[in-house]
Order: C-alpha cells, then structure tokens, then sequence
C-alpha cells in the first residue's frame, strides 16, 4: 500500500509508471497476437468466399422456407402476416405447387426493392385475397412460390415471405 500512497516520491512514481507501461506493452502485443487467430475463426459472408466441401453438401431443414421473414409486418399501416397464416391460406385454396423465380430473380425481390420487372402479374383469387390483411395503397403479389406485399405508388417491396405457393 506504500507505493500508492508514496506518490510524492520519485522513485515509487517511476515504479508505477513503469509497471503501467509494461501492462500496456503486454496488452498490445496480445491483441497482436489474438487478432489474425480471430479474424480466421470467422466465416466468410454466405456465397462469399472458396467454397468448402463440408459446408457446401446442403442440410435439408423441415422447419426452412427459402430463408425468408416469418412475419410480413408494415407497422404504419397495421398490416401483419406471418408464413403460417398465409402457407395455410395457400394450402386450403389450392395455390400450391407454383414453380420458383429464377435465382438471380428471386435474389432481387427483397424488402424496400422495386418489384422485379418481367414478373407476371398472377390473379389471386378472392378466396385468398379476402383473407390477407390489406390497406389502401399495397397489393398483394405471387411472384413464383413467393407471396410479396408491394406499395403501389412506387412497386417497392414491402415484405416477402417465400415458398408459400411451393
């Protein structure tokens, strides 16, 4: 407890700063060292990056629909729907069993994305329609499999939930 308290002394200060700068110089050079060994522990981005055999043999997941929210949620306008619901829709009005956009299509449609140009308009019938949450202003699309809420004054996407009419 002398050292700290001994602060006035020249000697017990240099000891102190000595010591706080050898911690220092200890510290840094751990950081060094511990920084590549982190930077290599990550993944690389998905789709990114030399393809590795093991984590290229695809886990088939019951639970997975294309990666997709759960919820379509639009909080301004109260509009909420989650895959359940609308998979469950799809089912029981028979819209299912659609073939998917292609990859590079079906890449682009994503949130606050205009609607991809060259889908077709698909007519959804108003036994499904009627159970879908609207409001003035979005529309619901089919766009492959997948079901997208589209602000119409600008055919931005609001929201997707994918592999509902799979």
């Amino acid at each position: 407890m002398e050292r700290f308290t001994s602060a006035a002394s020249s000697d017990g200060y240099t000891g102190l700063t000595m010591r706080i700068s050898k911690l220092q110089g200890v510290a840094a050079a751990l950081l060094v060292i511990m920084m590549p060994a982190t930077l290599l522990a990550l993944d690389p981005p998905q789709d990114k990056g030399k393809p590795d055999k093991a984590k290229n043999e695809k886990k088939v997941d019951h639970n997975d629909h294309g990666g997709s929210l759960d919820v379509i949620a639009v909080a301004s306008v109260g509009i909420r729907l989650s895959y359940g619901d609308a998979r469950q829709f799809a089912v029981e009005s028979n819209l299912t069993g659609y073939k998917p956009l292609p990859p590079g299509i079906r890449k682009n449609l994503a949130r606050g994305k205009p609607m991809p140009p060259g889908i077709a308009k698909t007519r959804m019938p108003s036994s499904f329609l009627t159970r879908l949450p609207a409001h003035e202003g979005y529309e619901w699309r089919i766009a492959g499999t997948d079901l997208a809420l589209v602000f119409q004054a600008d055919m931005s996407i609001s929201g997707v939930l994918k592999d509902v009419f799979k």
